[in-house]
């Protein structure tokens, strides 16, 4: 591997090390796993940045990141990976996301992180992705592999999901 080669990883890669580490800290739930699954990616990325045709080096690090963590997490068994649909819990209804917004001050950063790292794998990744690294949807689907739509639809249902864990905590802490 060249000199220019490795400067070229560097600039490209490199900068985006934070990112790469949070999105497998929050995918894999475990510190020195992260770590470890991080350092694995970017020996993957180093290995192939031949085939690495320019554009945005975020987004192709972290769907090698992704990608690392999703084969440790397999190997491991330790969650389902995937969640299955029930119409109940999959169907849309209204609500006023800008009132929540609002009142999400109140809940301590350490109640919402502990929700997040409840959602299932597929809901987990868009939200960290979204609202830790601000990725467009477009951009999360490219990470992922999914299209927009499936980004979307993941999104509102992590969302969904992450409002019914906290409102209790939130109803508890505006009466008090």
């Amino acid at each position: 591997m060249s000199g220019d080669t490795v400067t070229q990883f560097e600039q490209a890669v490199l900068p985006h090390l934070d990112a790469a580490y949070t999105l497998a800290r929050y995918l894999l739930r475990d510190e020195d796993e992260a770590r470890d699954a991080v350092q694995d990616a970017y020996l993957r990325a180093l290995t192939y940045f031949q085939g690495f045709r320019g554009g945005d080096g975020r987004a192709w690090i972290l769907a090698i990141v992704r990608n690392t963590c999703h084969t440790r997490h397999q190997r491991s068994r330790t969650a389902p990976i995937t969640t299955s649909f029930e119409d109940e819990q999959h169907t849309p209804e209204a609500t006023d996301d800008s009132a929540i917004s609002a009142d999400a001050e109140r809940i301590p950063v350490e109640s919402v992180r502990e929700a997040v790292e409840q959602l299932p794998w597929d809901f987990r990744e868009v939200v960290i992705l979204r609202e830790v690294h601000g990725y467009s949807y477009k951009e999360i689907g490219q990470v992922v592999g999914v299209p927009v739509g499936t980004v979307m639809s993941r999104l509102s249902r992590a969302r969904r999901r992450l409002r019914d864990t906290l409102a209790p905590e939130l109803r508890r802490r505006m009466s008090a």
